[in-house]
């Protein structure tokens, strides 16, 4: 069988396991469907880039202009206040140099379809630039650009049902971004496809909301850093080589996302470093490498981090730290099929995490009185997991009888015995219960 139908396979157990353990697959998150905008009544059409270049140089604020089906030289500006609206099949490509479409204060792009851009990373050649406040990018393909839709030092941008091709290619660090925002603040990422990317960035920016997208093939799913109170929420993050990475941030809302397969050995579904005052609260990490990576989090000791009602299922490992951690609560989460559940790096353990009411697969304690509480805490002791959390080259041997029976020396053998990682007073019975809904 070839490596492509492998994948397959997994892919369907895998989603098999989300629809049997969480949701029906239509209820899925991601992008809602939406209709193409509308031809703004009273527009200037043009058929001609000819026309287009004249009907720009004459367009006002609060004009629009609507191209016919045909292709259109890039490298065009909007002005301030002004509306490009086009069918799919009016598409603006690029002459290869620079920008293709520039977006001023207050104007909209809508419908139609932008071609590549120049190839510089240094002047980040975008198929679409939006520069200013209350500009809006809605319904338009990207195809074949360095990066796809870019914003910089901007509020009240609306990206919004948009689809971003990629370049692809095997070498993730040389693509551009599907979608960036720097120093963008008060705005709406939502209901946008993006494929074989680098990363969705949001950087340096904070109050935004990024919503019921659907990002697949790329490096990082959502890259946020140095960006406070910003929401995720509803989006579906498939086979990236990382779901959801928040760096350096406070008070972000990590709500609703489904983060599945992402693989490789730097796979992870979630990872946080150094940021504090989160809530993640029901998504479904599935297949993933690596379910939650924390480094660091909260850094400010007064912070703290809230995992609630999470469902991290089928990976290597479910939560890996970097160091013991303090002020993180783990409440009503699934943990399921993982090949380790909890792991420590450089011989810590997780006993300051706050464990409460977690659903574990691999509890061995009983209910006698039926409450759906386990009558015993829940302990993790791990021999084999802890060797690998001091000697990462042993997770070479991940899955063969060498290190099952090492985790077994380690529960039978009192001499053998390695120190508790977790403490969880109260277990749930209920493994096959639907995540809260709020």
């Amino acid at each position: 069988m070839s490596s492509e139908g492998v994948v397959r396979i997994i892919r369907f157990i895998a989603l098999g396991a989300l629809v049997s353990c969480s949701s029906p697959l239509s209820e899925l998150p991601g992008p809602t469907k939406l209709a193409p905008p509308s031809r703004p009544e009273g527009c200037q059409s043009v058929s001609s880039f000819a026309e287009l270049e004249t009907a720009l140089n004459g367009a006002t604020a609060g004009s629009s202009i609507c191209l016919e089906p045909g292709e259109y030289v890039g490298g065009i500006e909007v002005a301030a206040g002004v509306t490009l609206w086009g069918t799919r099949d009016a598409v603006i490509r690029s002459s290869g140099q620079g920008t293709t479409v520039v977006l001023s204060p207050g104007s909209a792009l809508l419908g139609l379809t932008v071609d590549g851009s120049g190839g510089r990373f240094d002047t980040v050649d975008a198929a679409v630039k939006v520069r200013g406040d209350d500009i809006r990018v809605e319904g338009v393909r990207v195809e074949r650009s360095a990066f796809g839709i870019l914003s910089e030092k901007s509020k009240r941008v609306h990206i919004v049902g948009n689809h971003v091709q990629g370049l692809g290619g095997p070498a993730l660090g040389l693509r551009g971004d599907g979608i960036r925002i720097w120093e963008t603040h008060d705005s709406v990422v939502e209901d946008n496809e993006v494929e074989d990317s680098r990363d969705c960035v949001v950087w340096y920016s904070s109050d935004n909301v990024v919503r019921r997208n659907l990002v697949r093939g790329g490096r990082y799913g959502v890259h946020i850093m140095y960006s406070h109170r910003n929401r995720v929420e509803e989006n579906l993050f498939e086979r990236n080589e990382v779901g959801v990475f928040i760096m350096y941030a406070r008070n972000v809302e990590v709500l609703g996302n489904v983060m599945l397969s992402s693989g490789g050995s730097a796979g992870i579904g979630l990872g946080i470093k150094e940021s504090g005052n989160l809530t993640v609260r029901r998504n479904r990490l599935i297949h993933n490498t690596q379910g939650i990576f924390l480094d660091n989090s909260p850094l400010n000791p007064d912070d703290r981090n809230l995992f609630e009602d999470n469902e991290i299922r089928m990976s290597d490992l479910g939560i890996g730290f970097l160091s013991s951690q303090k002020n993180n609560v783990f409440r009503r989460n699934h943990f399921r099929d993982n090949f380790t559940q909890v792991r420590v790096d450089g011989g810590g353990d997780a006993l300051e995490v706050s464990w409460e009411g977690n659903a574990w697969s691999d509890y061995a304690g009983y209910d006698l009185d039926g409450d759906g509480i386990g009558d015993i805490p829940h302990e993790l002791r791990d021999l084999a997991g802890a060797l690998e959390a001091r000697h990462g080259d042993l997770a070479f041997f991940r899955g063969t009888p060498a290190l099952a029976l090492i985790s077994v020396a380690g529960h039978v053998v009192p001499l053998f015995q390695p120190k508790t990682l977790l403490r969880d007073e109260r277990p749930s019975m209920r493994l096959e219960e639907p995540l809260r809904a709020n």
